[in-house]
């Protein structure tokens, strides 16, 4: 990998690791630890494949940028963090990516949680 490329992923992964200051505690350790794991997985991956995972994990970044600016700007309400999976993009996934977006989801949906997970949210770019 290019030095290049080596600086722009580590740039992403610190973005993404402060933006997640901004969430409720139990929300951004689970944030965390999987964006931890995530990049940790996709070391070794091919130049398409990499390609494709930062370019998912920008989007990420730039909604949960602007998730956290409306949340800043509407302190009065309960914070909302989060945004539908088009089905589109769902069938693209892989088994593996499915069993790890079930097992994201269990541990999101647990009770008692500290956030607000919503569904119909669509970022505004």
């Amino acid at each position: 990998m290019s030095a290049l490329h080596v600086s722009r992923v580590r740039a992403l992964y610190r973005r993404i690791l402060l933006l997640h200051r901004v969430l409720p505690p139990d929300l951004k350790d689970l944030g965390d630890q999987y964006v931890k794991d995530e990049f940790r997985r996709h070391k070794t991956a091919g130049s398409k494949e990499a390609e494709r995972f930062l370019q998912e994990w920008e989007a990420y970044a730039a909604v949960l940028w602007q998730q956290a600016n409306e949340s800043k700007q509407n302190s009065t309400e309960k914070a909302c963090f989060g945004i539908s999976l088009p089905e589109e993009k769902l069938n693209d996934f892989r088994d593996e990516q499915i069993g790890q977006l079930q097992e994201l989801m269990q541990e999101a949906t647990k009770p008692n949680r500290q956030f607000n997970i919503t569904e119909s949210r669509k970022p505004k770019f």
